[in-house]
């Protein structure tokens, strides 16, 4: 979990290539083709359906609290907080951009090119970085403390993934 550009998805695929259980990327659950938001209900149906198919473990990538939000974090057995700061975010963003330019990243549903437009910079640097999700994320680390583990930096997420034999 994290912001946006911290490096989740990476992260996630790393992790998978180590651990070998199911992924679930929540933004192919948000978007179908051509950015198009899918129905709360379907999103909430495809997480609860994963979670159910595979009780032995997963990694999800992802925030997007209102699919499965307290289940996940509870059934967990470790939370990655990618917390970087939002111009290092900006910048991991941009380079993503030009790596995907005009086509779909891996982790990202079919047809939903990758883009850095207006909206999508005003949500890495401000929109979300609410106080609320802000919030979100201190309570997380309150009532997880020994689950949680928030990473705030690229030295941080280096160290992070040679610790687990990640790289």
């Amino acid at each position: 979990m994290g912001y946006s550009g911290s490096g989740k998805s990476t992260l996630c695929r790393k992790l998978h290539e180590r651990y070998p259980v199911p992924v679930l990327h929540l933004d192919t659950v948000q978007f179908l083709p051509g950015w198009e938001v899918r129905e709360e209900k379907e999103q909430q149906d495809i997480v609860r359906s994963f979670l159910d198919e595979h009780p032995g473990g997963w990694i999800i990538d992802g925030n997007y609290s209102k699919l499965c939000y307290a289940r996940r974090i509870a059934e967990a057995d470790l939370v990655v907080l990618l917390l970087f700061g939002r111009w290092n975010c900006l910048l991991r963003c941009a380079r993503r951009y030009r790596i995907y330019r005009g086509k779909s990243r891996p982790d990202m549903t079919k047809d939903c090119s990758e883009k850095l437009d207006g909206e999508f910079i005003r949500w890495i640097l401000w929109e979300g970085r609410t106080k609320k999700i802000r919030d979100r994320y201190r309570l997380l680390q309150t009532r997880y403390p020994d689950k949680v583990v928030v990473i705030r930096n690229q030295r941080q997420l280096d160290a992070f993934v040679r610790r687990l034999n990640l790289s």
